[in-house]
Parts: C-alpha cells; structure tokens; sequence
C-alpha cells in the first residue's frame, strides 16, 4: 500500500510540475531522493521516538521495515532534507525554488498518505478507543492493548485519517489552479503551509483516540505535541501572508 501511494503520488506531481514547466525526468529524480531520504526520516523517528526500548533491545529489528514502523513526521523531516540537498544542488540553493517543489509535491503526498494508510488495516494498526459504531474494526486478540482485551471493536482511526488525507489531496490539488487564477502573492508558500496546517490539524485530532504506542511527555502523545505545533505555526504565518496582502491593499 505505501509502494502504491508513493507511485501515485509521483504522478499526481508529474501531473502538476507540468503547469510550471518541470521536466517529468527532474520530478522523477527528486522523487528518488526524497523516497530515500523520507523513508530513512520515518524509520529513524520511529526507532528513535516511537519504541525505542523495543529496538535497543532487538537491534536487528531496526532493519525490518517489512514489519512495519514508519512514522509520517519523521517521513517530513527526511524528505525535507533530501529536498533542500537537492535544490542545492540543481538550484543553487533557491528558497523560491525550494517553496515550489514543496507546493508542488503536497497534493501528492497528501494522496500517498490517504492510500498507505490502508496498510494499517491490514496490519490491524492505527486504530483507536473501542466503539460500537457500525464502522468499528474486529481486532484480534493478539493486537489489542492490555487494557482492551475484553474489546473486540475498536474505532478505524486509520480509516478517519485516509478519508482526512483525501479531502487534503483534493483541496491542494485545486489550490494550485485557484491561486494562480487570483493571481495570490507567495502562492508556493500557501500552498505548503495549508498542507502542514490541514494535516497537523487532522491528525492532533485523531491522537485523542489512537492507542498505538508512542512517547508521552506529561500524558500528551508526542505526535499530539508536534502537531499542535505545527498547526499553530502553520495557520499564524498563513494569517501573517492575508494580512500583509490587505495591508498592501488598503
């Protein structure tokens, strides 16, 4: 499932580099990069932030990326690395050059994200406090916390954030014609932010009910934390870019 939604996030971002003139070969090959770069980001973070008493104690398991263990902020910070090497390198360092890419991977991302989440399902992971809903999952026994043993239905929190992604592909995806159209200023810059803000929002939600294992610092999981940084964040300089354009304006 993440093979497929990384596929298809390559070609949503072919699609739209094509609107700016990109050559498909430079998408193709910043693709490998920030694969690469992404998928160490992701393993890294959830070695390292995660699990880490598992992973100290069974090294050889940090290599096993076929049993799952990819972590999606980790995923940012690596691909964003990557990202910056990359337009160093083909742009002489570029931070226009470097807000484009970015505008321009998003939808994509945001698409890849929506798919590998089904992954989830059929690890039977990411899923969330034990409801009665007609939606809920089956988790097997095996699978569940200790304190749910006795649960056999749990809500799909997997499911919520596929279905969040979703809406965040299509909305990033029309963004980019809508912008250019009202002829926005920094339009490269609100498209980033609006995916940071509607993905960190989305999923500093679905931490309330998610019961997979990570660090809590003060009874916050540190996901929870993140993204409630990155939202807020995100929403004050997208704020800071209207109010400067009404300013302009006026």
């Amino acid at each position: 499932m993440v093979t497929l939604g990384i596929i298809l996030a390559m070609l949503i971002t072919i699609y739209i580099g094509k609107k700016y003139n990109i050559k498909s070969s430079l998408i193709i090959d910043l693709s490998f990069v920030t694969i690469i770069g992404g998928l160490l980001g992701a393993r890294i973070y959830e070695v390292l932030f995660v699990d880490p008493l598992y992973y100290f104690s069974n090294f050889l398991a940090i290599f096993k990326i076929w049993e799952g263990g990819l972590a999606i902020y980790g995923g940012m910070i690596g691909g964003g690395v990557a990202l910056v090497i990359f337009i160093k390198k083909h742009f002489s360092g570029s931070w226009s050059e470097f807000y484009k890419f970015i505008a321009i991977i998003v939808p994509g991302l945001a698409l890849g994200q929506a798919i590998g989440r089904w992954g989830n399902y059929f690890n039977q992971e990411i899923f969330g406090l034990p409801t009665k809903l007609p939606w809920g999952i089956p988790i097997n026994l095996e699978n569940r916390p200790e304190l749910y043993l006795n649960n056999s239905f749990f809500h799909p929190a997997f499911l919520y954030e596929s279905l969040g992604n979703l809406v965040i592909f299509f909305i990033l995806f029309f963004l980019h014609d809508i912008i250019k159209k009202k002829g926005l200023n920094k339009p490269f810059l609100i498209i980033s932010l609006s995916y940071f803000f509607l993905y960190s929002a989305l999923r500093f939600l679905l931490e309330f009910i998610r019961l997979d294992e990570t660090l809590l610092i003060n009874g916050w999981r540190l996901s929870q934390i993140i993204s409630l940084v990155i939202t807020i964040i995100s929403f004050l300089f997208l704020l800071k870019i209207f109010i400067k354009k009404q300013h302009v304006k006026e």
